[in-house]
C-alpha cells in the first residue's frame, strides 16, 4: 500500500512538472500616457471605426506580449500598438484592460482575435492608404502610424514595406513617443 501512494506521488509530481509552463521572467511595462486623444473629430474614421481599430490593435498587442512570453521586443511593440489604440478610443475597454494587466506585471492570455496579424496588417494598410489621400494633418498623421504598424506587423507584405519605406525616405521616421507621451494642449 505504501509502495502505491509513493507511486501516486511520484505520478503527480512529475505530471505537474511536465504540464507545468515555465515562469514568465518579471518584466517591466511602461505605459503609454495618454490622458485625451490627440485625435480630433475632424480624423477621417468614425468614432465606432477608431473603437473597432483600437479593440483590433490591443487584442493583437495582448497577443504578442502573451505569445512572446513578454520579451523585450514584444513589449516594445506592444506599447506601439496600444498607444495607438489609447489615441484612438482612449476608453476602449480591451485597451484599458490590457494596459492594466501589464502595468502589473500580469502576461494577458492569448485572445482570439477578429483578424490575424497578417489581415490586421494589410486592412490597417488599406485604411492608412485612404487616409493618405483624404488629406488633412491628422489624417496624414494617422495614415503614418498605420502604413508602419502595418510594415512591421507583416514584413512579408511588399506594399506595406514599400509604402513604409517611401514614408521613412520622404517624411523622416515616425515618432512613436508622440503617441505614448502626448505634450498636453494649453
Amino acid at each position: 500500500m505504501k509502495c502505491l501512494w509513493q507511486g501516486i506521488a511520484i505520478f503527480s509530481g512529475v505530471t505537474l512538472l511536465l504540464g507545468a509552463e515555465p515562469a514568465v521572467k518579471p518584466f517591466k511595462w511602461e505605459a503609454p500616457k495618454v490622458q485625451a486623444s490627440i485625435f480630433s473629430q475632424n480624423l477621417g474614421l468614425l468614432d465606432t471605426e477608431r473603437d473597432q481599430y483600437a479593440t483590433d490593435l490591443a487584442i493583437d498587442a495582448s497577443n504578442r506580449v502573451a505569445l512572446g512570453r513578454a520579451s523585450a521586443g514584444s513589449l516594445v511593440e506592444a506599447r506601439r500598438s496600444l498607444a495607438l489604440a489609447l489615441q484612438l478610443s482612449p476608453r476602449n475597454k480591451r485597451a484599458v484592460v490590457v494596459n492594466f494587466q501589464l502595468s502589473k506585471g500580469l502576461v494577458p492570455e492569448v485572445t482570439d482575435p477578429n483578424y490575424n496579424s497578417l489581415v490586421l496588417a494589410r486592412l490597417i494598410l488599406t485604411r492608412g492608404q485612404l487616409l493618405e489621400k483624404q488629406g488633412g494633418d491628422e489624417n496624414q498623421c494617422l495614415a503614418r502610424y498605420f502604413i508602419q504598424l502595418s510594415a512591421e506587423l507583416d514584413p512579408k507584405n511588399e506594399d506595406a514595406v514599400y509604402a513604409s519605406e517611401l514614408q521613412r525616405l520622404d517624411h523622416g521616421s515616425v515618432d512613436w513617443s508622440a503617441l505614448a507621451e502626448p505634450k498636453v494642449k494649453p
